[in-house]
C-alpha cells in the first residue's frame, strides 16, 4: 500500500511540473498582451506612414494592437542573465500557413524589448509543424547561444540565408552588404 501511495505522489508531482517555456510562468495576460504588441511592433509590417524610427510612437500603436489576434507567443524563456528568448507565431499574408519567429532581447521599461534580435524565421508551414520546429529551435538557441548549425536546414530556417540577414540597428531583415 505504501508503494502505491508513494508512486501516486511521484506521478502527481511530475504532472504538476510547469513548462519552463510557458509565457504564463513569467507574465499575466495583460502583460502578455502588452509584451506581444511590443514584439509585433518589431517583427510585423510597419504601420502606414511610420518608419523604423517612428513605428514605436503612440499614434501607431493601434495598428499593432489591431494585428494582435494574428500572433501568439508560443514559447518564452528568461535566462539567468536576464536575456528574454521568444518564439512567436505570426501570419503569412492571406495564406493558411504560419511562420515562426525565434529571437531574444533584454527587457526595458514598460515591457519594451531593447537590444532586440530576430535570430531566425521559419519557412511558411502548417501550424503544427511551426510549433514543433520553432520550439526545437528556441531550445537550441537557449542551449547554444546561436543557431548557426541549423541555418542550412531549410525545412526549419528560411532566414537568415544568403539573401537576408537581420540588421539589429534597423530591426529588419536586409540584403547582406556583400550583395547590396
Amino acid at each position: 500500500m505504501q508503494k502505491i501511495c508513494l508512486m501516486l505522489i511521484c506521478v502527481s508531482m511530475l504532472s504538476c511540473q510547469t513548462d519552463k517555456y510557458d509565457v504564463n510562468n513569467y507574465f499575466d495576460k495583460a502583460q502578455q498582451d502588452t509584451l506581444l504588441t511590443n514584439i509585433v511592433t518589431y517583427i510585423y509590417n510597419k504601420a502606414p506612414q511610420s518608419d523604423n524610427k517612428t513605428r514605436f510612437q503612440p499614434q501607431y500603436r493601434s495598428f499593432y494592437v489591431a494585428a494582435l489576434p494574428k500572433f501568439s507567443i508560443e514559447n518564452y524563456y528568461i535566462a539567468p542573465d536576464s536575456t528574454h528568448y521568444f518564439f512567436v507565431i505570426r501570419p503569412v499574408g492571406n495564406m493558411p500557413y504560419k511562420r515562426g519567429v525565434i529571437g531574444r532581447y533584454k527587457l526595458g521599461k514598460n515591457l519594451m524589448p531593447v537590444d532586440f534580435e530576430e535570430v531566425v524565421n521559419t519557412p511558411h508551414l502548417d501550424e503544427k509543424l511551426v510549433k514543433e520546429r520553432g520550439k526545437f529551435l528556441l531550445t537550441q538557441l537557449i542551449k547554444n547561444g546561436n543557431l548557426n548549425k541549423y541555418l542550412p536546414m531549410k525545412d526549419y530556417v528560411e532566414w537568415p540565408d544568403a539573401n537576408l540577414v537581420y540588421d539589429k540597428q534597423l530591426n529588419e531583415w536586409v540584403a547582406p552588404k556583400s550583395i547590396q
